[in-house]
């Protein structure tokens, strides 16, 4: 997905044009001037690709792709970021690390639906596959560990057993209201680990 960056030149009080900083990049970005994201492409960019490498390691085709749009969520977002809750270099590792894996699942499901008369599926792209389900499990059952042992059972019976709300209720005592509760709470936390913890 692209969109146009519009440009925003802002100028110095002598009349020049300003230069960009460690100290100002933040302010500049949120009023929209290029020049500030071209300051975070050349200072930051290492930690995107970092965090990308990590999770798309067996994924090298992705990681340019998955570099553009984690800088064009840094664009769009930057009027989320709050300095004084938590670092900029934390906050986008934070979308490195959302993104990485939303293009895990999306290779993943490509894969699933490949059409079997169309392409043959290799020993190495089964092997592939199973690597990158592995880890992507991997990655779900640390999120998971960040609830507590009884939303996380809940969460486990819900998602992946495919228990209903009813079914639930029953198995744990607790009543729906508590349960959406819990549901409500547990995704609130998940969203917040999945972006680094701000």
């Amino acid at each position: 997905m692209k969109t146009k960056i519009s440009t925003c030149r802002s100028k110095e009080k002598g009349g020049g044009p300003l230069k960009i900083t460690e100290d100002n990049f933040i302010v500049q970005m949120k009023k929209r001037n290029e020049k500030a994201l071209e300051y975070v492409i050349d200072n930051y960019a290492w930690i995107l690709k970092t965090v990308i490498k990590k999770h798309l390691f067996y994924l090298p085709d992705l990681y340019e792709e998955c570099i553009n749009d984690c800088l064009l969520a840094i664009w769009n977002n930057i009027y989320l970021y709050v300095p004084e809750r938590n670092s900029f270099k934390n906050w986008i590792g934070g979308i490195a690390k959302y993104k990485s894996i939303d293009y895990l699942r999306k290779h993943l499901r490509d894969l699933e639906n490949e059409n079997i008369d169309d392409v043959t599926i290799s020993v190495e792209d089964n092997s592939l596959k199973s690597v990158l389900t592995r880890e992507l499990e991997e990655e779900t059952e640390k999120v998971l560990n960040s609830l507590s042992q009884e939303t996380r059972e809940i969460f486990k019976q819900l998602y992946f057993e495919g228990k209903d709300i009813d079914e639930l209720a029953e198995a744990t005592g607790f009543s729906k209201s508590v349960l959406y509760n819990r549901i409500s709470r547990g995704k609130k936390k998940i969203r917040k680990e999945m972006r680094g913890g701000h």
